[in-house]
């Protein structure tokens, strides 16, 4: 094949269609990044940001409530049921309690179950999961005590064959605040 000369038009030219390649490719994958960015927003992001600061000091108030109460609580889920047993020691016992099970980046992943009092047991509180839950999680319970909420609050890997414990991990940024 012929090399082609000055006087041959462009479009018979190697280096214009790499130029133009190079150009397509890049429009490509910026349009590809930019429609994946669109239909995956960022929620990680609170633009209430000062209320969630001040937030912050409430949560550690009713976390060092749960402390001074000697609060402890083991939690298993079962896969096979979906039943969750959690087993509450410490000073207060009330009639229900809420446990939340929050993925760290998936808020549709979040799950809310209030579990009830047992009437046969003391200690032990009945609650039921609607679907299987594994990964890290952030666990929180939440309890009444003379008309006061105390919480419990800590980061664990949940899975079906594990139990979980609360109240076991020294409480975080209140060093100040113990009494």
């Amino acid at each position: 094949m012929p090399a082609a000369t000055a006087a041959s038009p462009w479009y018979k030219h190697l280096w214009p269609w790499i130029i133009i390649g190079i150009l397509a490719c890049s429009v490509t994958l910026t349009l590809s990044m930019v429609t994946i960015a669109v239909k995956n927003p960022d929620n990680l992001v609170n633009d209430n940001y000062y209320e969630a600061g001040k937030g912050i000091n409430r949560s550690l108030d009713r976390e060092l409530l749960a402390q001074n109460l000697k609060m402890r609580a083991s939690v298993h889920l079962d896969d096979v049921t979906g039943e969750v047993d959690l087993r509450l020691s410490g000073d207060s016992q009330p009639r229900t309690l809420e446990l939340n099970l929050i993925s760290p980046t998936q808020p549709e992943k979040d799950r809310k179950i209030t579990l009830n009092r047992s009437e046969t047991e003391q200690g032990r509180y009945i609650g039921q999961l609607s679907d299987k839950i594994e990964g890290r999680r952030f666990v929180e319970l939440l309890g009444t005590q003379d008309d006061h909420i105390w919480r419990m609050f800590e980061e664990e890997p949940v899975s079906h064959d594990k139990d979980l414990l609360l109240g076991d991990e020294p409480l975080q940024g209140a060093e100040d605040l113990k009494k």
